[in-house]
C-alpha cells in the first residue's frame, strides 16, 4: 500500500471512530438520501485533501460522504483539528517529483552566457 493511501485509510479509520453512536445513525440515515440540501457542508472521505465542501448540486456518492449535520459540532471540530494535522504533516501533492531550483545567476555557466549576449 503506497504511504499516501496508507495515510488516507489510516485517517479516514481515525475520523470515523470519533463519531459516536447517534451520529454513525444520522450518517446512515443521510447515506439513504438521495443528495446533500444546496450549501451543506461535508467531507468527502474518499477525497480528505479536498477538506471541507460545499454542496453546490451534483456531489459524489452518498456513501462516501460526512455531511456536517450528521455530527455534534464538537465532533466536527475534532474533526477539523485531524484534517488540518494531516494537511500539515503530509508534503504537497507531487512535491517529490519536482526539481529543486537552481540559483543560475552567478554561476560560471550564466556568466558565460552574459559575456556572449553582450558581445
Amino acid at each position: 500500500m503506497k504511504s499516501d493511501k496508507r495515510t488516507d485509510y489510516v485517517t479516514r479509520n481515525n475520523i470515523l471512530k470519533r463519531l459516536s453512536d447517534n451520529e454513525i445513525a444520522k450518517v446512515s440515515t443521510a447515506e439513504a438520501a438521495d443528495h446533500l440540501a444546496r450549501g451543506d457542508q461535508y467531507i468527502d472521505l474518499e477525497a480528505l485533501d479536498k477538506g471541507v465542501r460545499r454542496a453546490l448540486g451534483r456531489t459524489a456518492p452518498m456513501g462516501r460522504l460526512l455531511p456536517r449535520k450528521a455530527v455534534r459540532p464538537e465532533t466536527w471540530a475534532k474533526i477539523l483539528t485531524q484534517l488540518a494535522e494531516r494537511a500539515t504533516d503530509k508534503p504537497p501533492a507531487g512535491s517529490a517529483k519536482r526539481k529543486p531550483v537552481t540559483k543560475v545567476r552567478g554561476t560560471p555557466a550564466a556568466k558565460t552566457k552574459r559575456k556572449k549576449r553582450s558581445a
